[in-house]
């Protein structure tokens, strides 16, 4: 019986190999796992559309899936699996942005995986003609890692550095996430892990850069950002240059962007911005899509910036998606159409986007038509806002909807300390709003505390007078 990257490569040689190596990245480079399922993605629409001799016109993975769809060639449980793993690639990109921890990347890269096999499984016979084989799913292999740092340490292997340095990065950017949301609810001091795992990538994208044009580009980063402890952005920025010139699309987009805001070594120049961004747009590179868009945005050409944020939006980019629905909703660009703002801004809010979550909560406790009340996930976002974005309004809005009983039930408690925690971070504008609501909730706390006869909820006023006071 087949295992089931012999599976894989029976339905499509170079799709196996994509497969192959995604799998082997699972355990210790996940984030690469996700990027190959991506291209395995990718390279599996121009395989269904080859077979009835389509063209695509555009490079984005989004176009391509839904023209498939409107063609008939795939069907809707298809076209779901393929925007499943189109947004489980994207997270791979920038896993920090969506807030994973180490072990939920590992296990969406996982899950992707036998994702990524059941669609092979239930497209075998439409692309090969022939009756699928009989397999079984071979577990992940812990061993690819050890072999992976073999080769880096023993062996000096380029590319090897560059994917232990990969993944200590994608460690590092996830516990620096942890350790932020950790610092900001608690006085205590939190013991950061971050640092040595920044050292140990920087170390490593150091020891690849002059073989491996991609760990120059990290390298470069490494040197802007100091994750050696030491900061170097003259070295680092001229690094990311090299590698620009080499082709590497981040390098493209990350250069485009020193060029549209002025850099330390360079200059703001619109036209090499312009240059530089859409050259990394031709690569599907999705920031750069989006930073042209706000180029454009810039100049006033609303219909360009409309094409290029719509486009990083369709790629999986959260902040494009939010400015999309914000486009939509104003018809810049494009005309009104608020049932597609609407869905833009619920796919950012899916990914984590602080802006995109705090508007959606907020429709949501406060829509008069009871289409979108949806109380549980509004609290759920209010709190993800709050977590990673330290937003004060995030904290105004959720005490306020505690303190009214708006979810569902009134908790005074938690409500005076989110008012407490905004009242300490808040601007001179922000006081101004918290100071009536402080003392609304305060004289409530009171009234209530004079007529219950609860032990319990005598005790819950208690400690809300105590936060007040």
């Amino acid at each position: 019986m087949l295992n089931d990257i012999e599976f894989v490569n029976q339905f499509s040689a170079e799709l196996g190999q994509d497969y192959r190596k995604a799998k082997s990245f699972v355990t210790d480079v996940p984030t690469q796992a996700l990027l190959h399922v991506r291209s395995f993605s990718h390279k599996l629409t121009s395989l269904l559309a080859e077979k009835r001799s389509i063209h695509f016109e555009s490079p984005n993975l989004y176009d391509r899936i839904e023209l498939l769809n409107q063609r008939r060639l795939i069907d809707v449980k298809t076209t779901r699996a393929l925007h499943k793993l189109r947004t489980d690639g994207n997270r791979g990109a920038h896993p920090e942005k969506y807030h994973l921890t180490p072990e939920q990347l590992q296990q969406l890269s996982q899950r992707a995986i036998k994702n990524l096999l059941q669609l092979v499984d239930s497209l075998f016979k439409q692309i090969t003609g022939n009756a699928c084989p009989e397999y079984y799913f071979e577990e992940f292999d812990a061993l690819a890692g050890r072999d992976l740092c073999y080769r880096a340490v023993m062996e000096r292997d380029a590319e090897s550095q560059y994917l232990v340095g990969m993944s200590l990065k994608a460690r590092a950017l996830m516990q620096r996430e942890q350790e932020l949301a950790l610092q900001e609810r608690s006085e205590d001091s939190v013991k950061e892990r971050s640092t040595a795992s920044f050292e140990q990538a920087s170390y490593w994208f150091s020891q690849a850069a002059e073989h491996d044009i991609n760990a120059l580009f990290e390298h470069g980063v490494a040197l802007i950002h100091g994750y050696s402890g030491e900061f170097d952005i003259i070295a680092g920025e001229q690094a990311i240059a090299k590698a620009a010139a080499a082709g590497v699309a981040n390098a493209m987009a990350l250069l485009g962007y020193f060029y549209l805001v002025g850099s330390q070594h360079f200059a703001a120049d619109v036209e090499l911005a312009e240059q530089y961004l859409s050259q990394a747009a031709k690569l599907e590179q999705s920031e750069a899509m989006a930073n042209l868009g706000v180029l454009y945005y810039q100049k006033s050409d609303l219909q360009c910036a409309y094409k290029y944020i719509s486009r990083a939006a369709k790629a999986g980019f959260p902040h494009a998606q939010f400015h999309l629905a914000l486009m939509l909703a104003r018809g810049e660009g494009c005309e009104v159409d608020a049932i597609k703002s609407e869905y833009w801004l619920a796919e950012a809010a899916e990914q984590g986007q602080i802006d995109a979550m705090f508007s959606r909560a907020q429709t949501m406790l406060h829509d008069d038509t009871g289409l979108i009340k949806d109380y549980t996930q509004a609290e759920a976002y209010l709190r993800e806002v709050i977590k990673y974005g330290h937003s004060v309004p995030a904290m105004i809005e959720l005490s306020i909807a505690l303190a009214d009983g708006v979810l569902g039930r009134i908790d005074v408690v938690a409500s005076a300390s989110l008012l407490k925690l905004a009242k300490e971070h808040a601007s001179k504008e922000e006081l101004a709003v918290i100071e009536p609501l402080w003392a609304s909730l305060e004289q409530q706390v009171l009234s209530v505390m004079q007529m219950t006869s609860s032990p319990q909820e005598k005790e819950a006023l208690v400690k809300a007078a105590e936060l007040l006071s």
